[in-house]
Order: structure tokens, then sequence, then C-alpha cells
């Protein structure tokens, strides 16, 4: 509570009313409930007309959107069931006359105006003036497919113009770093809107494409209003993406959002995120591709090595059966000349000859028969003493054996007393048995 002190004037004192108005105290709730009523009794259902910018529709299917001109703008809702008397689907640009009363909604302060009926009203100036420049720059051959240049296939260094402190960055530099992280990034940092902004941005995609560092450009900014995206629209920044020795990508804005720089640019993406995905793929994607390459190859490789030997194996079978039928007619021929010209003399000592040879050949081939028949034999032997037991006693191991010459392999078969053989490797020996020491025995 606060008092006024006595000995202040008349004039310089409070009122009483006033002193009552200064000491009564609201909460939040209850000023907002004041302010939320007085609004609504002195603001009653009216027409308003104006310009749609940043439309969304909800999952719920309820309508959001800005209500603008040029130098005040108010939120605008529109419900679902309200909707069935609307003549037309908002769009952003769209100059619209709605009827609707003013609502101040308290849990974030705002005032917002609850639409009941929407209608058009021609389209917004923004709007006009994108259309009259789009048809322009078509008419001039700047959106022709011809003039535009293809994409790098795999880039090693890209260039990218957006807001530093911006989420298209952020997004641009994510997307490459999970797809591409071989690839080099070089930021251009441009202001994405306000006054001057085509300017400054025109100059930096000049200037990237002079410097050459790079061997393309992504040109992005996030989501926002037609006016916001304005900068995107004006001549300068056309201008400069035609001019731009280096392929340009754009990602400007949502899916939703067209601007001109999308018409002229070399590949326009939905999004930011999109836009670095066109850049470079998947480095998983391109091994998975080298990998089937790679498959394909060989096995292309392959089948032409074993057409081509089956080629070759054919016309060598036909050339040793031409040659074989050519000297097998040769040597009858020769075999009939020498039945009719040879002494029978000279045919015993041909045959004399033969046969030597012949014996030549038969002990010769004889000698490497027993020879490999020898090695043969070693190579068996050497086997056969790895399997010798004498073998494994010589290195220190006793076969045991009873009376009855049982081989013994379990110790507790044996009682002291018993009588065993001991086979070593050179002689044997005959032992007993005797009790252990811990053994009552």
């Amino acid at each position: 509570m606060t008092s006024i002190p006595s000995n202040h004037s008349p004039s310089e004192a409070f009122s009483r009313a006033e002193a009552e108005v200064f000491e009564k105290s609201y909460t939040v709730t209850e000023f907002t409930q004041r302010l939320q009523t007085i609004l609504e009794k002195a603001l009653p259902a009216c027409w308003i007309h104006g310009e749609i910018s940043n439309f969304t529709e909800a999952s719920s299917g309820h309508w959001y959107f800005n209500l603008k001109e040029s130098q005040a703008q108010i939120r605008c809702v529109m419900f679902r069931f309200r909707q069935n008397g609307s003549t037309v689907r908002p769009s952003n640009g769209m100059a619209v006359r709605l009827r609707g009363s003013l609502s101040y909604y308290a849990p974030n302060g705002t005032c917002q105006i609850l639409v009941d009926n929407l209608r058009p009203a021609g389209l917004g100036a923004l709007f006009e003036a994108f259309n009259l420049l789009k048809q322009q720059y078509a008419a001039a051959g700047l959106f022709d497919p011809e003039r535009k240049r293809a994409l790098p296939v795999m880039p090693r260094r890209v260039g990218v113009l957006t807001s530093p402190v911006g989420a298209a960055w952020r997004d641009v530099l994510t997307t490459l770093q999970r797809r591409a992280p071989q690839v080099s990034l070089i930021l251009y940092p441009i202001p994405v809107q306000g006054e001057g902004a085509a300017q400054q941005i025109a100059a930096r995609l000049l200037e990237a494409g002079a410097r050459a560092e790079c061997e393309v450009l992504i040109l992005c900014r996030g989501g926002g209003s037609m006016e916001d995206l304005w900068a995107f629209n004006e001549a300068p920044v056309v201008e400069a993406l035609v001019a731009c020795p280096l392929p340009v990508i754009t990602g400007i804005g949502h899916e939703t959002d067209f601007t001109l720089a999308d018409f002229v640019a070399d590949q326009p993406a939905p999004t930011p995120t999109a836009a670095a995905e066109l850049v470079h793929p998947e480095r998983q994607q391109l091994l998975h591709q080298l990998t089937q390459l790679e498959e394909r190859h060989f096995l292309a490789l392959r089948r032409r090595v074993e057409k081509i030997a089956l080629h070759l194996d054919q016309r060598r079978l036909r050339w040793e059966n031409l040659q074989r039928r050519h000297w097998e007619r040769q040597r009858q021929r020769l075999a009939t000349l020498a039945q009719r010209l040879v002494h029978p003399g000279q045919r015993i000592a041909f045959q004399r000859q033969t046969l030597t040879a012949l014996d030549q050949r038969w002990r010769l081939c004889c000698q490497r028969w027993f020879e490999q028949q020898r090695r043969h034999l070693e190579r068996q032997t050497r086997t056969l003493e790895h399997l010798n037991p004498r073998a494994i006693l010589a290195r220190g191991y006793a076969l045991v054996q009873d009376n009855a010459g049982h081989v013994i392999d379990d110790a507790t078969r044996l009682k002291p007393g018993d009588q065993v053989q001991l086979t070593l490797a050179h002689g044997t020996r005959h032992a007993t048995i005797l009790p252990e020491p811990n053994d009552p025995c």
C-alpha cells in the first residue's frame, strides 16, 4: 500500500480516485482477461483486406497465416470447421478479404483474428511483381535448360553462400560431413534478407566465381515469408547467377517456396539439406556402386576370356586334326613309295635301326620307371618310419605288458607284486610293481 504525505499540495497529491486505481493491483491473468474483454467488445466482427504471408496448415487442418500490408500485419487463424464457407484456399502472396473478430490469446500475449469467411481479392503486390519478373526472365531465355550447366560428379571443394549463423549452414555442413566427409567446404557469408541483401549476394557470387576455389556453389537459406525471400527475386542476384562461371545449386526456403533464383540456377533444390545431397553422392552409395561395377567388370572380363579360350581351343583342335590328317596322308604316301623303291635289304637294315631305337627307348623308359618306383618306395619308407612304434620308444617312452602279453594302459589294473615287461627302444626288461609309499599294503 502507498500513502500520500499530508504536507503535499493538492496539485501534487493524487485524487482519491487515482489513489484507488494506483492502490489496486491485478494479477497477469486478471489483467489479460480485462484486456481481452475490452478489445473484443471494442472491435466487433468486421471485414479486412490484405495480403497473406507465412501460411501454414496444421496437422489438425487449421489454417494459420499473417494478413499484411506494407506497414503492418496481424496474425490470423481459420479453424477447420470454418473452412467450409471459404471459396479459396490461402497461399502466400494472395490478396484476400476476410471477415473475423479480434481475439486476445492470453497464454502468449498475442492478438489474432478468428476468421470465419475468406474471399479472394486479387493477387498481392509482391506476387504480381514476382510473376512479372518471372515472365520477363523466361522470355529472355534465362530459364532454358540448354543454358544450364551440368554439376560435377564428385567435387572435392564446395562453396556455400549463406548466413554463417543460420540453420541452412548447419544443415549443409552436417549433411556433407555425413555423406562425403572428404569434401572441403568454403563458406562465403552473405545476408539472406533485408535492404541491400540482393546487391551483397550478387557481389559474393561474382567473387566466388572469380576466385574459382570451388567446383560448385550452393546458394541457400532457411524458410520464410515471401518478403523474407525477396532478395533472391531481385535482378542483381538473377544476373549474378547467369554471369557466375561456376555451376550453382539453390536451396532456398522450404519445399513450397520458390524464387527466381531457383528458376535461373543450374540445379534447384527444395531445401538446403536437399541441395547438399545433390552436390555429392553418399560415400556408402559410391562404394556400393563401385563394388557392383567391379563385379560386373570382372564377370564380363571372365566371360570374354572364356569365350576367347573356347575359340582358341576350337581353332587348335581343328588345326591339330588337319595337321594329323595331312601327316597321316604323307606317311601313307611315303610308305607306299618306300615299298616300291626300297630294297629288301635296306628295309631290313631300317627295321634293325628301328628296333635298336625302340630297344633304347624301352631301356630308358624302364630305367625311369624303376627310378620312380625307388623314389616312391623311399617316400613310403619315410612314412612308415614316422609311424614306427620304435621311433616313439626312442623318444624315452616304454611299452608295458603283463605276463600274458596284454598292453597295460591303465595304472589301476596293476597291483603291487605284479610282473610286467617293459619294452624300450633297445631291448626289454622285466619289472615288479612296488606298492605306493602311502599304500598300507
